[in-house]
């Protein structure tokens, strides 16, 4: 099995903006080993979100390529990318994007259903889940009935949900005071570590960055 989880091959990223080429990514090579905890760090428009959103498969490059679990991305089709996602990626957001109608535990059944699980089994991961961040006596409850903190922790609990190798976080601390922020930091490096993930997480904490493996700077597109 390869040490690498995600190759980026010279992706590149532009849009037409009042008729001129606005480009965004120029060129990224990276690389995330198995494991890996990587911080991506830059100034606001620098295109961290975008390439998240591309490394994720959640949009499409202009150009370069894109290897999950040594499988090309780049040449996949809409259909082969959704399977790609839902087997080895997760994402966090800065908010929650809770399912407001659903509970906590049905938040965390719902992916797994969408990739094919069967309910009793969906719902005993979830039950799990939520028992790992703390959250067991919280399962029925709906997303506004608790506290962002507790909010985020669902959200990590169903980026979990499939068991991805891979997850994308981005600025998953951001909505949340310093002291919240930090508990729910320090569960997501405590179960990156624990359950042997590899994360992106792109952040302005330069703190945080710190208490990661590595620190990936994108400036003007470029790394």
């Amino acid at each position: 099995m390869s040490d690498a989880v995600l190759e980026l091959r010279g992706i590149t990223r532009s849009f037409l903006q009042g008729g001129q080429k606005l480009e965004v990514l120029r060129g990224i090579d990276l690389t995330i080993r198995r494991g890996e905890i990587v911080a991506l760090v830059g100034a606001s428009g620098s295109g961290k979100s975008t390439l998240l959103q591309i490394a994720g498969l959640l949009d499409t490059p202009s150009g370069g390529e894109i290897i999950i679990e040594g499988i090309n991305a780049s040449r996949a089709n809409d259909n082969e990318r959704t399977k790609l996602r839902l087997k080895h990626l997760g994402f966090i957001y800065q908010f929650h994007h809770l399912l407001p109608e659903f509970s906590a535990l049905e938040n965390i059944a719902i992916p797994q259903m969408v990739a094919g699980i069967a309910y009793d089994k969906a719902t005993e991961r979830a039950k799990e889940l939520l028992a790992t961040l703390g959250l067991e006596p919280r399962a029925a409850h709906r997303p506004a009935a608790l506290s962002g903190g507790e909010q985020q922790r669902v959200a990590i609990a169903r980026a979990l949900a499939n068991n991805p190798s891979l997850i994308f976080a981005d600025e998953p601390t951001g909505n949340l005071d310093p002291k919240t922020a930090e508990s729910v930091f320090a569960l997501f490096i405590e179960l990156a570590r624990s359950r042997g993930f590899s994360a992106v997480v792109a952040t302005h904490n330069l703190e945080l960055a710190q208490r990661m493996d590595r620190v990936v700077t994108l400036q003007n597109g470029a790394i």
